[in-house]
């Protein structure tokens, strides 16, 4: 999805929240929702990466990024998302390379990136490696040379003179899929097979899925299943029914803008702690939501990570892990990438600073290792903890079995010495120092300007 519809659908989801009643302080139990959707069993505690192929190596080539796999697997990546990586269309094009979301042929590869041995080659070997391979998918539109709007125009939504439209004005390098035509949803769903049963792919992130009739989506999703058990993403927040029957997990869209709000110091931590509660409450059990600081829209369109959320990238970053979903890293972040990638031309990412490797490593280390931060219901329900400074101390429990997590984060530019009312006293390890401190119910602890402490108690 691109910029445009971002801004069409937050004002929707902010205004469903803000029309329900202010929650309590503790999350309640969960409503009977359920997500029907088969859920893979490596996706329990799963960190995702977003593979940008154009712009991750000079070469911008399949084999080329096969390189960076051992890396990534030593930092604790376990499935690689990649951008469309299909041909591009040329017709209407925008810039020089054109959006990898303006698809020619679902059934090919981008030449600039190699040719399909190429890619199964690669998935064969990060299979190997112990990664899962998902493929990015553009349901609700095409690019204008596209076999399909040659040979089948009634496929294609048309105004009342017969003309081909967009999905809306801004995306004029894509043609508009209409989906109350039979033939269309047929070739769609095969072209969806033929990526999981001839390239043994694991899954797809679903562009602008709620573009898509969510009946689709269910058809699809029973048809996968029957080749190979996959897990979907939804690029939506706003049509929670993608969650019961299609996908296994969506985008925290609202969350995101919350962390830059907060860091922009334009929301308080106040608005965070009820955000948490509300999310936790209405999503259903067996589906996660995506937790990230940064991906290609944002940074493209919307800004780097470290435009946005300034001194507290870590801290935000940290944050990312240890709430409720599973974290996504975008092409460069452990690379302290600081600039805008060009989205319709080459712009390859820097990779020679990687001061921010080890930090990923250990976050990813710390998601693993913790029972209660594993995701979904594999996790633990997480419980806010109330502190002396409530507009600018996040603090709350998360808890599984027993392994229980303690995360407290000052989300301002100042030290503070904040108390903290644990529900609980005894001994902790805090994480990133290593240290074990005995936290009494009102203990009191001192945080570096937007620092964070995350104590772990088995």
């Amino acid at each position: 999805m691109r910029k445009l519809t971002q801004l069409l659908v937050l004002p929707i989801i902010l205004m469903a929240m803000y029309s329900c009643q202010p929650a309590a302080k503790k999350a309640t139990e969960k409503p009977g929702l359920v997500g029907r959707a088969n859920i893979p069993e490596w996706s329990k505690n799963a960190v995702m990466y977003e593979v940008n192929v154009r712009q991750y190596t000079p070469e911008g080539t399949f084999k080329a990024f096969e390189k960076h796999l051992p890396r990534l697997k030593e930092m604790g990546v376990d499935i690689l998302w990649f951008m469309p990586i299909y041909p591009i269309s040329e017709k209407n094009r925008k810039g020089s390379l054109g959006s990898y979301y303006s698809i020619r042929d679902y059934k090919a590869v981008n030449p600039e990136f190699g040719t399909m041995d190429d890619f199964k080659a690669l998935v064969k070997k990060a299979h190997e490696m112990g990664f899962e391979v998902m493929l990015d998918w553009v349901g609700n539109h095409t690019g204008w040379d596209n076999q399909w709007i040659v040979d089948h125009k009634d496929w294609y939504t048309q105004d009342s003179l017969g003309n081909v439209i967009p999905p809306v004005p801004d995306w004029s390098d894509v043609a508009d899929l209409n989906y109350n035509s039979p033939g269309m949803r047929n070739a769609m769903l095969d072209a969806l097979k033929f990526w999981v049963k001839d390239v043994n792919i694991d899954g797809y992130r679903c562009d602008y899925a709620g573009g898509v009739p969510t009946d689709f989506w269910e058809r699809a999703r029973l048809a996968l299943d029957s080749i190979k058990p996959v897990f979907m993403l939804a690029e939506n927040q706003d049509q929670m029914d993608l969650l019961n029957n299609a996908f296994n997990m969506n985008y925290g869209w609202t969350f995101h803008h919350a962390m830059n709000a907060v860091a922009q110091g334009k929301k308080t931590v106040l608005y965070m702690d009820s955000l948490l509660i509300k999310t936790d409450s209405i999503y259903p059990k067996n589906t996660y939501q995506l937790q990230f600081t940064s991906n290609h829209d944002e940074n493209s369109w919307n800004g780097t990570e470290y435009e946005r959320l300034g001194e507290a990238v870590k801290t935000m970053a940290v944050l990312s892990f240890t709430v409720p979903g599973m974290p996504l890293i975008y092409s460069g972040q452990e690379a302290a990438l600081n600039k805008r990638l060009l989205f319709f031309e080459k712009d390859q990412i820097d990779w020679s600073n990687m001061e921010m490797q080890q930090f990923y490593q250990k976050l990813i280390k710390l998601k693993k290792e913790q029972p209660a931060l594993w995701n979904g219901s594999e996790g633990g329900r997480l419980t806010i903890v109330p502190t002396s400074i409530s507009t600018k101390v996040l603090a709350f429990t998360r808890e599984k079995d027993n392994n229980k997590i303690l995360a407290i984060f000052n989300l301002s530019a100042n030290p503070i010495d904040a108390t903290i009312q644990l529900p609980q006293a005894g001994d902790y390890k805090e994480y990133f120092s290593g240290e074990t401190k005995t936290l009494e119910k009102g203990t009191t602890i001192h945080l570096d300007k937007w620092g964070v402490q995350v104590f772990i108690r088995n």
